[in-house]
């Protein structure tokens, strides 16, 4: 494939080929969750799933098609239901993106992702400034180390993403189990790597192709070939829209793509010896099934860890990540409130989170549960003695906006924050990140 066809081009003829290659068979629509709680339940599959083919085709479909494609969290068994290698999760991506392109010109739809684009830099920068010192941040790859390159390849690029970075203890962590395992790496993420799905999500696909391609060239610099990356968002972004259609503009893709937690359990044997300490707790694990094969390797991870025993809550796993179910509120606060349940019934100790989204959500409710939330990442450290504070938590359990800032006040200081400005992300970017409400007054 010539250079000379843009990023959008590409893309448009992936779809294409997807669109060519559907039946119209409707088992996607049919192995969708979030069907039935987005009122879809009685329409027909067939006639979904064609809505939202006409959709890609001009961006206007019929409204059942337009509610599922809206309504979509990327739980992926429409990609596991398919029999026909077409990938419905990216066709609902690229329908939402018609939709966008039909109701907004270029200009409106670029102005908005720069909006957001500016939003997440400011919220990330701040929630992590507050937090860490600039040493810990240019260990994070951020500051000087963001551009900087080493004098010899290290054998893995390790993607952090951009919102992990609120919660700095997880990607931390990841970091120090590397170290410990002697695997050589080099650190890349936040808004100065961005994927481009910002850009993407209001339709504006030529700069999320400019700004994906442009982190793309950044990462492409293990000796591996390999880029481990943490966040699903990006990781989803990564591998179905920017490389696919990097590699018809360029005749190859420039690096494969695993999650942290497939890379870790991969190197289960180099891991195991290191879990010396026993981590004795009753422990569930929160799940998010998105990313293909990462929560079963997070449970055998788990399972691995002297003295914990995995109890099953028997509850749904759906979507991404936590985040990425907020497109049906009600839905997601009945999963959440059931799930608390059932961990209180079960009598558990921990509810273990895998990414950092729904870390950040739930963390708080710490407060109010008869059990601790804390991240996989936190318990394979303890295990072996290794340990991050997680400050976000602690933070975010004080329920008080300018309490936060007080005891933020020296790094905001050294930092150079505006307090006023930091008040705002705290109260907007923390505090409103909340799906459930904690109960008034506090304590179980």
């Amino acid at each position: 494939m010539s250079s000379d066809v843009s990023f959008e081009a590409a893309v448009e003829m992936r779809v294409n080929e997807m669109v060519d290659a559907c039946t119209r068979c409707g088992k996607c629509v049919e192995a969708c969750p979030s069907v039935t709680p987005a009122g879809l339940a009685d329409a027909a599959p067939q006639d979904v799933i064609g809505g939202i083919l006409d959709i890609l085709r001009d961006g206007d479909g019929p409204e059942a098609s337009r509610k599922w494609a809206q309504a979509c969290t990327l739980s992926g068994e429409c990609i596991r239901a398919c029999d026909e290698a077409v990938n419905p999760r990216f066709l609902l991506a690229m329908a939402r993106v018609a939709m966008a392109k039909a109701k907004n010109d270029l200009s409106s739809r670029r102005k908005q992702a720069l909006e957001k684009y500016r939003e997440l830099g400011r919220d990330v920068a701040v929630l992590t400034q507050i937090q860490l010192n600039d040493e810990v941040l240019v260990r994070l790859g951020q500051k000087s180390a963001s551009v900087s390159t080493t004098t010899e390849p290290p054998d893995f690029v390790f993607y952090t993403g951009c919102n992990v970075l609120k919660t700095p203890h997880i990607a931390l962590l990841a970091l120090d189990i590397m170290d410990r395992l002697g695997i050589r790496y080099q650190v890349m993420g936040g808004p100065s790597h961005c994927c481009g799905i910002v850009h993407m999500r209001p339709g504006d696909v030529e700069m999320s192709g400019r700004m994906g391609t442009n982190s793309v060239d950044k990462l492409s610099q293990s000796k591996s070939g390999q880029v481990i990356s943490w966040c699903p968002s990006c990781y989803v972004q990564f591998t179905e829209t920017t490389l696919p259609a990097l590699e018809r503009q360029r005749g190859a893709r420039p690096f494969e793509m695993t999650p942290f937690m497939r890379f870790l359990v991969g190197k289960l044997d180099r891991l195991t010896p290191h879990l010396t300490r026993r981590v004795p707790m009753r422990a569930a694990l929160h799940r998010h099934p998105g990313v293909a094969g990462v929560m079963e390797a997070a449970e055998t991870i788990l399972r691995t860890v002297p003295g914990i025993t995995l109890v099953d809550l028997n509850q749904p796993a759906l979507g991404l990540q936590g985040v990425n179910l907020s497109v049906l509120p009600q839905f997601k606060r009945e999963l959440t409130l059931n799930e608390f349940q059932a961990a209180r019934e079960a009598g558990i100790d921990a509810l273990i989170t895998v990414y950092h989204s729904e870390h950040r959500e739930l963390c708080a409710h710490e407060r109010d549960q008869p059990f601790r939330i804390v991240n996989l990442l936190e318990l394979v450290g303890m295990s072996m003695g290794l340990g991050r504070h997680d400050r976000y938590k602690e933070l975010k359990l004080m329920q008080d906006a300018d309490q936060i800032v007080a005891d933020c006040a020296d790094l905001i200081a050294k930092h150079a924050l505006d307090a006023a400005k930091a008040r705002e992300v705290v109260i907007k970017g923390m505090l409103a990140d909340q799906p459930v409400p904690l109960r008034s007054g506090g304590g179980p």
